[in-house]
């Protein structure tokens, strides 16, 4: 998982199994950030639709802009116009094929799993340092 600023340098990434939702890393996604200033708003796909989610991160002032999945059963908990942001998305996945540029990381070779973590952050650090 990777988190980017507002023009694509990645902020934050680390890496779990594939067994788990993400859904329940994405607070931790935002608590292991390397930078200082806060998160105003998070935009994500709509694996994050979930109400407990949004709650959680509330209460962090944190904006969760992502739509709802189809066939929800509750009320929509957002209007229209916060989803006008939705359509910046294209910055992160443009992000995601910078990472995966690096052949190591398009196919994970390593068995140990600090080993590809590692890679990544090295990987997230070359982006950095060529967009400065």
């Amino acid at each position: 998982m990777v988190m980017v600023d507002g023009k694509g340098v990645p902020v934050s990434a680390f890496v779990t199994s594939a067994q788990v939702a993400e859904v329940n890393t994405i607070e931790t996604l935002v608590d292991v950030r390397q930078c200082d200033g806060p998160v105003k708003r998070l935009i994500y796909d709509r694996a994050a639709d979930a109400d407990w989610l949004r709650d959680a991160l509330q209460q962090r002032d944190i904006e969760l802009v992502c739509p709802h999945r189809r066939g929800r059963k509750r009320r929509s908990r957002q209007d229209g116009r916060k989803l006008r942001r939705y359509r910046h998305r294209w910055i992160v996945e443009r992000s995601i094929s910078w990472l995966f540029n690096y052949r190591r990381l398009q196919i994970r070779h390593e068995h140990y799993s600090h080993l590809f973590e590692g890679f990544v952050t090295l990987a997230c650090l070359l982006i950095v340092l060529n967009r400065f």
